[in-house]
């Protein structure tokens, strides 16, 4: 007989590990500032606000008219895709690998991540991750039954993770490390030495390096972040994800890849093959394209670079102006800031500052603590508005921050 007295949950426990529901929440404060009647000038969300250039929407137009096109395009990628990817890794990184083993096209970099410790972990396996780090990072973990060991990223080493730090037993125990160089939400940098380190610790303990490079094409300053490839002897112990979404707009398509190791390339390969039936030929063509066109610019252009560059220093110029110094990152597409003087008490949390700033100025940010522990005391701000309104964003914050007694 079913038991009378409970009410069965068709939710699983584990959702409630997958990562912070900030997003969500901070979405149901927009829509109160909003009915409050205020502006929102929304620099949360890392989503590009411009599309891909008018020749790759070509491209996927044109070939969205062929009736050839609407077959199950395959979970591997069209050798196209794959041929021309390994292409682009070796022009811009001087790195060889196998498009027919070592690389996987994938329906954005987020695809991978979140399903690849299911590939390659067992329950009960640990995994090395950022803190602070991308929700994902921690969020798959749970979903695979695997343990997270969290690297803290601190400000007194420039967020730099301190490889040194992680005990022996947790090397002996891990069966892969997450990195991101440079990384969201903080655009932390790694040169090729610390990259050589790392391999040389990852095959010691055989722990497998995933990197994650979806920010690879946002470097600053005359920075142009490297791959963890670069390093020598890194293809038998490293993995590497790479995203179309920032590099080249193309956040609505869906499509990314992941190159590196052909025994966990494949295990991914192997994985999805049950799960879904790949990328749409036709954003597969206008990836192509994407790559073509980066390889044949030359290095001045620097593609989406150059523009967030630009709000980059308008935005920290503005908001300094206001009266908060943010340091300004060499790369990516967010600032990290950590509140003002004037906040850093025990009454502000990260997301207090946040929900208040939201709902007094229109600004929406996201807290630091939506990305784990060493997260508290910062927000992360989007650069995905226009110069204009990052302007109007630090003129509102200014009078929030002016408001509020040291």
């Amino acid at each position: 007989m079913p038991n009378q007295t409970s009410k069965r949950s068709w939710r699983a426990d584990k959702l409630s590990q997958i990562g912070s529901s900030i997003f969500a929440e901070v979405s149901e404060w927009k829509q109160e500032a909003a009915q409050a009647g205020r502006h929102i000038i929304d620099l949360s969300i890392g989503s590009p606000d411009r599309g891909p250039s008018d020749d790759i929407r070509e491209i996927l137009s044109q070939e969205a008219l062929k009736e050839n096109n609407y077959t199950y395009p395959g979970t591997r990628g069209t050798m196209e895709f794959r041929e021309q990817s390994a292409a682009w890794m070796k022009h811009r990184f001087g790195v060889n690998v196998d498009p027919d083993k070592e690389i996987l096209a994938l329906m954005g970099s987020q695809d991978g991540l979140s399903h690849l410790a299911q590939a390659i972990c067992n329950p009960g396996d640990m995994a090395i991750v950022p803190n602070p780090g991308y929700p994902i990072y921690a969020g798959a973990l749970a979903i695979a039954g695997v343990t997270p060991w969290y690297l803290p990223l601190k400000e007194e080493r420039g967020f730099v993770p301190d490889l040194d730090s992680i005990p022996e037993e947790i090397w002996a125990k891990a069966t892969f490390i997450l990195l991101n160089f440079p990384g969201n939400p903080i655009a932390v940098q790694a040169d090729l030495a610390f990259f050589e380190k790392l391999v040389g610790l990852a095959k010691k303990w055989d722990v497998l390096i995933v990197h994650d490079l979806a920010y690879s094409e946002m470097g600053f300053d005359g920075y142009r972040p490297i791959s963890v490839l670069q390093a020598p002897g890194a293809i038998d112990i490293a993995v590497e994800f790479h995203s179309f979404s920032k590099s080249f707009n193309m956040a609505g398509c869906r499509i990314g890849f992941l190159a590196g190791h052909e025994e966990a390339v494949g295990a991914l390969r192997e994985y999805k093959s049950n799960i879904d039936f790949g990328v749409f030929k036709p954003v597969q063509a206008a990836a192509v394209h994407a790559l073509r066109q980066a390889m044949a610019d030359s290095r001045e252009e620097r593609g989406v670079a150059s523009l967030y560059e630009q709000r980059r220093d308008v935005l920290a110029a503005s908001l300094a102006e206001a009266g908060w110094d943010v340091p300004k990152p060499q790369a990516t597409m967010f600032l990290w800031a950590r509140l003002p003087q004037a906040f850093r008490n025990e009454a502000w949390s990260s997301r207090r500052f946040s929900r208040d700033l939201l709902l007094n100025t229109g600004v929406a940010v996201i807290p630091g603590d939506a990305f784990g522990s060493e997260g508290e005391g910062y927000v992360r701000i989007a650069l995905v508005q226009e110069e204009a309104a990052l302007r109007e964003a630090a003129v509102r914050i200014g009078k929030f921050i002016g408001g509020v007694s040291p």
